[in-house]
């Protein structure tokens, strides 16, 4: 027999208290209506609506991360600089929609950092005159739909700042092995959270092509500007919570509360707790917290934004030389809701948000890992080949052969240098050194470890709950 559900229990208990109170009411009446008159359709009172149960405050609280995208490009110029985003993530407070995807942010460029002298001096050995300041950023504004200004105070996390996408486990193998209901359910889910993020980004201007590649080749001269890319992503902290009123909560609207999440349900969260793949042990415990409340088919409310997930870094690797790349492995077996009782359950990692420059690849079983590019064999074949190039010099006077043996070495300055110092043995010791860098940095380094900064946006999928010898439920 299934046990009594805790959270159902209290909210049920007002019901029975109320309930009780009625009869009492209407066995002291002398002369009750006949029963017949509750079905009679010819001046009937509408439905009574449902007895609120309580009160919920619908506020955001301290420390909540909103995910803001530029929505257009910065050059960076000075302190105060005005910028302009879009909320990427719909914020929620308990069940209500309070802020949606693709409401604007306004704020500004708080601090730029000045630059180390370690950092100078290694960049001025890439002939790199201009190299890129840190900057903090504020947001303080967000404007709703309706044109409703609602000031923020915030504070950007650590890690944030970079172009995303969504990434989600491989579906490829996991409808060889999970073609039951449940899994169909979570593959329809994140195609419907893959459309939301796309609608979202719809809203960014992100560069083109050929932007991209005049911003590249502008980067590549020793004195350019500094930029912060459209659609670049951050994580503004809230430092005060935000108020959005009250709303009574009812037993139509709580009936499903705290009960267990059906299989197949896909819910949207936050990590609470950083990962790296070159820190973080074996065994370690892992928190998420619930972004956005998860309804069934009837609209009925299952689990309300701040509910907890827990879990444990079940396999770790660290990257390695020879360019291995680091990987990582969790999974979540409790849930715990907001001022609930916890219970276990089988939840499978299925998407995530990471920086597009991380090449980070799901599998079916909740494990991620960093992948090479393929760009790398391109770009150490170009190497080699100008490094061969500068190696066939006719004599002293053959520049051409001379710059390309610089470009190899330190870009644009250095073509500049082999071009304009006819001695080819400079030349031919400058291409040298850029193709072994080239393919010491891409095959024989030490790889990429998998990073996930605190606040990263993750896609749970709930399955079918097994309790296998470890003690830990599994999704089957």
């Amino acid at each position: 027999m299934k046990p009594p559900n805790p959270i159902r229990a209290a909210v049920s208990l007002p019901l029975l208290l109320f309930a009780c109170g009625v009869a009492h009411a209407q066995g002291s009446d002398p002369a009750p209506k006949p029963a017949t008159a509750s079905f009679s359709t010819r001046g009937a009172r509408p439905a009574t609506p449902a007895k609120p149960l309580a009160t919920v405050d619908l506020t955001v609280p301290k420390g909540t991360p909103m995910q803001i995208a530029l929505d257009r490009e910065v050059r960076v110029k000075k302190v105060g600089q005005p910028i302009h985003g879009r909320v990427m993530q719909p914020v929620y407070a308990f069940d209500r929609l309070v802020v949606p995807a693709g409401a604007e942010v306004t704020g500004d460029i708080a601090r730029i950092e000045p630059i180390s002298r370690k950092h100078r001096v290694l960049s001025l050995l890439n002939a790199n005159f201009t190299p890129a300041h840190k900057l903090q950023l504020e947001f303080d504004d967000i404007v709703l739909p309706d044109g409703k200004r609602v000031p923020i105070d915030t504070t950007v996390a650590p890690g944030s700042g970079r172009v995303i996408q969504l990434i989600s486990a491989g579906e490829t193998q996991k409808k060889k092995t999970l073609k039951d209901e449940a899994s169909q359910k979570i593959a329809q889910a994140k195609q419907q959270a893959h459309q939301e993020w796309n609608t979202a980004m719809d809203q960014v201007k992100t560069p083109g092509k050929k932007h991209r590649i005049e911003r590249y080749a502008l980067a590549e001269l020793p004195v350019h500007p500094q930029y912060i890319d459209a659609g670049t992503l951050y994580f503004a902290e809230l430092k005060e919570p935000l108020a959005f009123g009250s709303e009574p909560l009812t037993v139509t609207n709580s009936s499903e509360l705290g009960e267990t999440p059906p299989p197949g349900s896909l819910v949207h969260a936050l990590l609470l707790t950083p990962l790296d793949s070159g820190t973080t042990p074996k065994g370690a415990e892992v928190e998420a917290v619930i972004s956005q409340p998860l309804f069934d088919g009837q609209h009925r409310l299952v689990l309300p934004e701040g509910s907890r997930l827990k879990g444990d870094v079940v396999q770790v690797q660290p990257a390695r030389h020879l360019h291995h790349n680091g990987q990582i492995r969790l999974v979540f077996h409790e849930l715990v809701p907001p001022e609930g009782v916890s219970q276990q359950v089988a939840a499978s990692f299925e998407g995530v948000q990471s920086a597009a420059a991380d090449h980070v690849k799901l599998d079916s079983e909740g494990g991620a890992e960093a992948t090479n590019p393929k760009s790398r064999y391109l770009s150490t074949s170009i190497s080699l080949a100008l490094a061969a190039f500068s190696s066939t010099g006719d004599g002293d006077a053959d520049a051409l052969h001379n710059g390309a043996g610089g470009a190899n070495s330190y870009r644009l300055i250095g073509f500049a240098i082999g071009f304009g110092v006819h001695y080819t043995p400079l030349g031919m010791a400058m291409g040298a050194f850029g193709a072994s860098r080239s393919v010491y940095s891409h095959f024989l380094s030490r790889g990429q470890d998998v990073v996930f900064p605190k606040d990263t946006a993750m896609e749970i999928g709930f399955g079918r709950m097994i309790t296998p010898p470890s003690g830990h439920p599994i999704q089957q």
